[in-house]
């Protein structure tokens, strides 16, 4: 690595989450057994003793130093509804100018946004704060279905997990896959998945006892595997495809056909993560007919193919 790029600043200011910060010192602040070059020279920089939590922490260097920094981690905010500190604002927006790579791990991105760094780029946060992300900052495109974005000298990533996620993949880029793996199974963590991997499936909420669907919902989980069409629920349910819909969408949020595909497709992810049930056994079982069919919803949905996906799991 060139000496420029092994110096990490963590940014710390009041009201950041400790899980994060804590993240990131650990992976750039501990050397893995047999590292075959130079590791990170990490810093906690802040301009005064920072309450992270419950927690009171000294910090190593002032706020200007990251400017100074090969990279700058900005952790989770944990009010995101309240402006980021200014001078910090201002510390990461000089630091990019100077070179520096600038990461943000879950609401750490509202800093790098009022910075004015993520302006006409795809960004990621927690997917609780997406909404929040996009209605202050409409000039960043924001997805809010992927683990983190790499944008080459600025990332973000979603968060807790996804914060290791984004923090393993800089350490690939660095110091590449086998180096990653070893701090990864220090950490006891899955050494890589996919920024492209989807933070979660959503599932709607199954309809209350007493609910006309309740007992329709409760029958098609028990029947995932067999060729089910609109009309076999509407029959099911003693109602009209058009009233169906309407009850659908009132309950679930969805149309009936994008809600059993959602349940295919979890039932599909449980399949790979406990079993050794190859692809197209599983693909029967979840009634996708084939694994064809299976790996293009998957994919789509999931955000990576089958495989990868128990890969990772499995890791």
């Amino acid at each position: 690595m060139r000496s420029v790029s092994r110096s990490v600043a963590v940014a710390a200011t009041d009201g950041m989450l400790h899980f994060e910060l804590a993240l990131a010192t650990e992976v750039f602040g501990s050397a893995p057994d047999a590292l075959p070059g130079p590791w990170y020279d990490v810093k906690v920089c802040g301009t005064h003793p920072v309450r992270v939590g419950r927690f009171l922490l000294e910090p190593d260097r002032g706020l200007d130093w990251l400017a100074r920094a090969g990279t700058v981690i900005v952790p989770a905010l944990a009010d995101v509804e309240r402006k980021p500190p200014a001078d910090l604002v201002e510390a990461v927006r000089a630091a990019h100018a100077s070179g520096a790579r600038v990461v943000s791990l879950c609401t750490g991105v509202f800093v790098l946004a009022a910075a004015g760094l993520l302006d006409g780029l795809r960004a990621t946060t927690h997917w609780a704060h997406t909404e929040e992300l996009a209605a202050r900052f409409p000039r960043v495109e924001v997805d809010p279905d992927v683990l983190y974005v790499d944008n080459g000298s600025v990332l973000t990533s979603a968060g807790k997990a996804a914060a290791m996620d984004l923090c393993l993949h800089l350490v690939r880029r660095d110091h590449g896959s086998a180096v990653a793996n070893l701090v990864a199974r220090r950490l006891v963590v899955p050494p890589h998945r996919a920024g492209g991997q989807a933070q979660f499936v959503s599932t709607p909420v199954p309809a209350q006892d007493g609910h006309p669907l309740a007992e329709l919902l409760t029958w098609v989980m028990r029947r995932l595997d067999q060729p089910l069409t609109v009309e076999d629920l509407a029959r099911q349910a003693n109602m009209s495809s058009r009233h169906l819909a309407r009850h659908f969408r009132l309950i679930t949020g969805t149309t009936p056909l994008q809600w059993l595909l959602t349940q295919r497709i979890r039932r599909a992810q449980e399949l790979l993560e406990t079993t050794d049930d190859s692809v197209d056994t599983i693909a029967s079982a979840a009634g996708m007919g084939t694994a064809t069919t299976l790996r293009r919803h998957f994919h789509r949905t999931v955000g990576v193919p089958p495989d990868l996906y128990r890969r990772t799991f499995r890791a």
